[in-house]
């Protein structure tokens, strides 16, 4: 059978000051019509620099070599005007960020129609009747009233859904989908990878699935192709793969997969043991109050992100929240940081802390937050030293802050070279950076640190390496984590409790052993039942 795409000896160089350097090396595969290949490797290895290269987005200066060929079509000699004809008519793709690939300023439906007038020929009647009818298709309720809805008016699931109505609007032969459920929860993952298989089993679309989850790949995949700084060192039937790796590189990949079976931590604290935090009926409401939407002739607009939320944290435990995107997650760690007014008391320690004017000096060394985007938590005009600097400034002892080598002993605390104090941020991949963001929480040596999704941008090796620090270092310093994440298979690897919030409410606070086999709400079970299974048990994994 002729294979859809097929890519033979393709290698790709980018231009720079230097020279050239190497993005992908003699890279061979191939997809045939009805098949999904997963593409999986850490960040940097060269699998969206394939995916730009399929869809001819290079970089002027960039030198090709190889074939890279869509049925009959030779894609790297081909003109930009024929180019333009084949992306989104022959060959589609989802986008990892669906807010990045819609226009703000135009409707939804504006930008489905805008494709099919384009390629398919259709009138405008005829677009914005085919793209109701792909929104039905991709499962949103109200398909009429989505059309005419803007991007920000949309959740990230229904967001995605419309990109994925547009990719396969055209009919392609091959889709490229670029990890498009990253940035999801994972319920609405779960939704967005069944509605995947549907429209490839209807359709028949060849398929590039790129991921750094591994477990989602083998759900996902027929075959797989694993690659590493940009050369394919293994590839073959998913099943093959993931039980019998014979690349170490691979190998490391399924090694650092989360499994609950696969504990990082020892027991934690009995339920005798002192309480760090007490949440007791903490709501928090967004918008305007009633009262005051009234004084001002306008809409009632308030809304409740946490609705009387009440649990405790011991001192050295680590607690695990996870829910939904909107579940009051989030929330609930700006309230207890103050970066979110409240209603109802947070106990400090045995002390009230009823709102912000409560949160002294003393109060914010104690408690400290990671937060998800180190790119936007870390000023990119400061250099590390400075950014470390500056906690210490305000929290550290008088010896810390007389003490020029502390801000070396620090980074070599994260695992850091201490001469990574002269860099800017940019000059750090992500998880370096996280890592610096880690640093910079444990200056105080706070008794609470916040997690908040803190691994959700890391490809599984370097999270399973900023996981193991936080591990290291809560045994060093008896640091208590509130570890907030949608990744359940992770949080059971490091918590000792979990608490489950939806809507605002939390509907669970459990032992991490009684999470499968006790009782436990409804919807804890529906995210159980979304987590795909990992790859391979470790025990199984052969030895490198």
């Amino acid at each position: 059978m002729t294979p859809i795409l097929d890519i033979a000896d393709y290698c790709l160089d980018y231009a720079t000051p230097a020279g050239f350097t190497r993005a992908l090396d003699a890279v061979t595969l191939s997809v045939a019509k009805g098949e999904v290949l997963g593409l999986v490797g850490e960040s940097g290895s060269g699998k969206t620099s394939l995916a730009w290269a399929i869809m001819r987005h290079l970089p002027e200066r960039a030198r090709e070599a190889g074939r890279i060929r869509l049925i009959d079509k030779e894609l790297t000699t081909t003109s930009e005007a024929e180019i333009e004809a084949i992306r989104g008519r022959r060959i589609g793709m989802v986008f990892q960020d669906p807010s990045t690939s819609l226009n703000p300023t135009l409707p939804l439906g504006e930008q489905l129609a805008e494709v099919l007038e384009h390629h398919r020929g259709l009138t405008r009647k005829q677009a914005w009747a085919e793209g109701e009818a792909m929104l039905a298709r991709v499962g949103l309720k109200v398909p009429a009233e989505m059309m005419r809805r803007y991007p920000h008016e949309a959740s990230g699931g229904e967001k995605q859904r419309v990109v994925i109505a547009t990719a396969f609007a055209c009919q392609p032969e091959c889709i490229i989908f670029d990890e498009p459920t990253t940035a999801l929860d994972v319920i609405t993952a779960r939704q967005i990878l069944d509605l995947f298989g549907e429209l490839q089993a209807q359709t028949g679309v060849a398929s590039l699935y790129i991921s750094h989850d591994l477990a989602l790949v083998s759900r996902v995949a027929n075959r797989v192709a694993v690659i590493h700084r940009g050369r394919i060192v293994e590839q073959g039937k998913v099943e093959e793969v993931f039980a019998s790796p014979q690349d170490a590189y691979t190998r490391k990949l399924l090694a650092a997969v989360p499994r609950p079976d696969h504990r990082l931590i020892e027991a934690g604290p009995g339920s005798e043991a002192k309480a760090l935090v007490e949440v007791d009926k903490v709501s928090v409401r967004y918008g305007r109050k009633p009262f005051l939407a009234k004084l001002l002739g306008r809409e009632n607009t308030q809304f409740t992100g946490n609705r009387e939320v009440s649990l405790s944290v011991r001192e050295g435990e680590i607690l695990g929240i996870v829910g939904e995107s909107g579940s009051g997650k989030s929330t609930l760690a700006r309230a207890l940081t103050g970066l979110n007014p409240f209603e109802g008391e947070i106990r400090f320690a045995g002390r009230p802390i009823s709102g912000l004017k409560d949160m002294d000096r003393a109060y914010r060394r104690d408690v400290q937050i990671i937060f998800q985007h180190p790119d936007s938590s870390l000023n990119p005009r400061q250099r590390i030293r400075e950014i470390l600097s500056r906690p210490l400034a305000l929290y550290g002892t008088v010896a810390q802050r007389k003490d020029a080598n502390a801000i070396g002993e620090l980074l070599e605390q994260v695992r850091l070279p201490a001469a990574y104090a002269e860099r800017y941020p940019h000059q750090l991949s992500g998880g370096e950076k996280q890592r610096v963001a880690i640093a910079r929480a444990f200056a105080s040596r706070p008794k609470l640190v916040i997690c908040d999704e803190i691994t959700s941008a890391l490809d599984v090796s370097v999270q399973a390496s900023v996981v193991e620090l936080l591990v290291d270092l809560q045994k060093r310093f008896g640091t208590a984590y509130l570890f907030i994440t949608h990744d359940l298979n992770l949080v059971r690897q490091i918590a000792h409790r979990i608490a489950v919030m939806y809507r605002g409410d939390l509907v669970d606070l459990v032992d991490v052993a009684d999470l499968s086999g006790g009782q436990v709400h409804a919807y804890t079970r529906s995210l159980i039942e979304a987590v795909p299974a990992p790859a391979a048990p470790v025990s199984e994994l052969p030895r490198i």
